[in-house]
């Protein structure tokens, strides 16, 4: 089980949830939520890298903009969600992700990323621009970043039904970064939350094991 801390970044500080590997295996992996902030879901994601051996630091992203965010997945989350991280941008975002990565390498461990739906594309920023190994889930908001070159080991996994990211746009993904791991899955946007609608537990259940084994090839 997690708890909570706190991390310095160019922003100022914010808060962060982190759950020490169960069975260290020198490998960490920092967890980037969705819209919706870190949340119960996204606490639980990694409580669960935990368990896998891969100590986990979930930073609180939205704090310069409004701390504390928890919304629900309901029509009043997703509009409230959708004008933080405008209002924040993807820059203040990976400047977290980069924060919390040198938290986690000044204690020798190698660094991951990974990141659910707005929080994908965050991910895949984390990838090309700080260099870390990154699995992006459902990451939509990436295609206007497409064709900066990626500088690590990169996973996607996006559902075959997801309403909001188009299979052109996928397949973006595909033909931009062909060098990357890519699996598309019968499912909708955000199978992995079991607290959506879409929640898809076969799906979500192979995406994890792959992203494990992913992270397990190349955190070393």
């Amino acid at each position: 089980m997690g708890q909570w801390t706190e991390l310095d970044t160019p922003h100022g500080r914010i808060g962060a949830w982190r759950a020490d590997a169960a069975s260290p295996t020198g490998r960490a992996v920092v967890v980037i939520q969705e819209i919706f902030g870190v949340n119960a879901h996204i606490r639980d994601v990694a409580d669960r890298f935990a368990a896998a051996g891969l100590t986990a630091l979930a930073p609180c992203a939205l704090d310069p903009v409004e701390p504390g965010v928890e919304l629900d997945y309901d029509e009043a989350g997703i509009a409230r969600g959708r004008a933080l991280v405008a209002e924040l941008g993807f820059e203040r975002a990976v400047d977290a992700v980069g924060a919390a990565a040198e938290t986690l390498r000044r204690e020798g461990l190698a660094v991951g990323a990974v990141g659910f739906c707005w929080g994908g594309t965050v991910a895949f920023l984390a990838n090309t621009r700080l260099g870390l190994p990154a699995v992006s889930y459902y990451g939509g908001r990436s295609v206007p970043f497409l064709d900066e070159p990626a500088r690590a080991p990169l996973l996607f996994h996006f559902g075959e039904r997801d309403p909001i990211i188009p299979p052109e746009h996928r397949e973006l993904h595909r033909q931009k970064q062909p060098q990357a791991e890519f699996h598309v899955y019968p499912a909708g946007h955000g199978f992995n939350c079991d607290r959506r609608g879409d929640f898809d537990p076969e799906s979500a259940a192979l995406a994890w094991t792959r992203t494990l084994e992913f992270f397990a090839r190349h955190l070393r």
